[in-house]
C-alpha cells in the first residue's frame, strides 16, 4: 500500500507542476478569478502531495505500517486533494461553478488529514512515554 501511496504522491506533485506551468502560459480564461483558483489548487495539492510522501515515510518506521492515523491521514489527504483541488479545477477551467458545492468537503476532509497525523504523533509521544524521547 505504502508504494502506491508514494506512486500516487508523486503523480500528484507531477500534475500540480503541469498545472501550474499550464496557468502561467495558457491563455487568459474568461472569468478573472479562474487562475487564482489554479494557484490555489496548485499550492494545495503540492504541500499535501508532500504530506503524503512524509506518510509513507513515516510508515517506514517501527510499527509506522499498523498505524490507523497514518492512514486516516493519508485518506483525508487523498480525498481531500480531489474535492477541494478538483473542484477548483473544474470551475476554473470547465467553468462549472457547481463544483463550488464540494470545494468546503474537500477542505474539510484536508483539515482532518492534519487532525489525523497530529493524532499520530500524539500517539508515538504515548508509546515512547515522553514528549521528547529518541526514537
Amino acid at each position: 500500500m505504502m508504494g502506491a501511496l508514494l506512486a500516487i504522491a508523486a503523480i500528484g506533485g507531477a500534475l500540480a507542476v503541469a498545472m501550474g506551468a499550464y496557468a502561467a502560459h495558457a491563455p487568459a480564461p474568461p472569468d478573472p478569478r479562474a487562475l487564482g483558483w489554479i494557484e490555489t489548487a496548485v499550492r494545495y495539492q503540492m504541500w499535501h502531495a508532500l504530506a503524503l510522501v512524509a506518510i509513507v515515510a513515516l510508515a517506514a518506521r517501527p510499527g509506522g505500517r499498523k498505524s490507523l492515523w497514518l492512514r486516516l491521514a493519508a485518506i483525508g489527504f487523498l480525498a481531500g486533494t480531489l474535492l477541494f483541488c478538483g473542484s477548483l479545477y473544474f470551475m476554473a477551467l470547465a467553468g462549472w461553478r457547481a463544483a463550488a458545492v464540494v470545494t468546503p468537503f474537500g477542505g474539510a476532509a484536508l483539515v482532518l488529514g492534519w487532525v489525523a497525523l497530529a493524532a499520530h504523533g500524539v500517539a508515538l509521544c504515548r508509546l515512547r512515554g515522553a514528549p521528547d524521547a529518541p526514537p
